[in-house]
């Protein structure tokens, strides 16, 4: 699964590049993004790519230095449920 990326945002094609998978994460300051929206396509939900997602967004805000603030209902979700994860999210 190959993910394209773009400041702030995340997404998932299909091969004729309609989009099928999002999160967006614009900046809220240099050290922190906010975390505004989760979208997965009928077509691919229940196969985990929400999480993979989640998972290629954290690997970006280690890289980068930066913290969440999670405001998508599926974002603070998935950090409540992967709290080795929480030292990313912005208190």
């Amino acid at each position: 699964m190959e993910f394209y990326k773009q400041p702030g945002k995340i997404w998932l094609e299909s091969p004729q590049g309609e989009k099928l998978a999002h999160i967006l994460f614009p900046r809220q300051s240099e050290k922190t993004v906010v975390i505004t929206s989760t979208y997965v396509s009928p077509v691919l939900r229940g196969q985990g790519i929400a999480g993979a997602l989640m998972e290629e967004l954290t690997k970006e805000l280690r890289a980068a230095g930066q913290k969440a603030v999670p405001i998508c209902s599926y974002a603070v979700h998935w950090f409540d449920e992967h709290p080795d994860q929480a030292d990313l999210v912005e208190k």
